[in-house]
């Protein structure tokens, strides 16, 4: 599969705080080709939403852009620096969230998120508390916590970690409507903050100027 696309305009350098670029990228699983020739630029204030069948490269596509997989060909940039040139840098500008939700059970959403704001240089993680609905449950220990409630906690580190790129694999998993749509109201004011964001999912999305979509298909 071969895919050459501009996703969100490009913006002049006064006017865009960053943006993320992506050329000619590859993917191999096994002796699989999963995609070939990616190419695409995301401007800040931008969020990409990657779709496509099981199998087509989603996951890998993400964990390539957060530098855990490495790509068979091709280049990933960042406000014009290369991830292969500084990968320490890349990975402090980014906030990575899988499928999992990589949460330490014994902890509470409160001290997680204060570690995440603290790992990033960071004081405030009660922004991010209040955004994805937390405050009530800040000093519950995490393993006591429903699967959407978890899934709020590591929503809410993308906010606490206050980094320009959210990298976000199914974000809405275990969340109910009123939650997803809650996590989209954050994401937008991100977007409005002169962020970005690539998430893949099978959820609908409103559409929107600052919204742009992906199809990866099965190889």
């Amino acid at each position: 599969m071969s895919l050459q696309a501009t996703v969100s305009p490009r913006l002049p350098a006064s006017a865009a705080s960053g943006f993320l670029a992506v050329s000619g990228l590859a993917c191999v699983r096994g002796e699989r080709m999963v995609f070939t020739d990616l190419s695409f630029t995301l401007a800040a204030g931008h969020a990409l939403i990657v779709r496509g069948p099981n199998g087509a490269g989603k996951s890998s596509l993400l964990r390539m852009l957060a530098g855990l997989l490495r790509p068979a060909a091709g280049t990933v940039g960042l406000n014009g620096t290369a991830m292969a040139d500084d990968g320490i840098a890349w990975r402090r500008n980014l906030a990575w969230l899988g499928h999992l939700d990589a949460l330490r059970t014994t902890e509470t959403p409160r001290e997680t998120l204060r570690f995440i704001a603290r790992l990033h240089g960071r004081t405030d993680f009660q922004t991010a508390l209040t955004a994805l609905d937390l405050d009530s449950l800040a000093d519950t220990p995490i393993r006591f916590l429903s699967a959407g409630q978890k899934r709020r906690v590591a929503l809410a580190g993308l906010v606490a970690s206050n980094v320009p790129l959210w990298l976000a694999d199914e974000p809405t998993t275990a969340l109910d409507a009123d939650h997803a749509a809650l996590f989209q109201a954050v994401l937008g004011r991100h977007l409005a903050a002169g962020g970005l964001a690539v998430l893949s999912t099978h959820e609908t999305f409103p559409p929107s100027a600052e919204c742009h979509e992906l199809e990866l298909a099965a190889a």
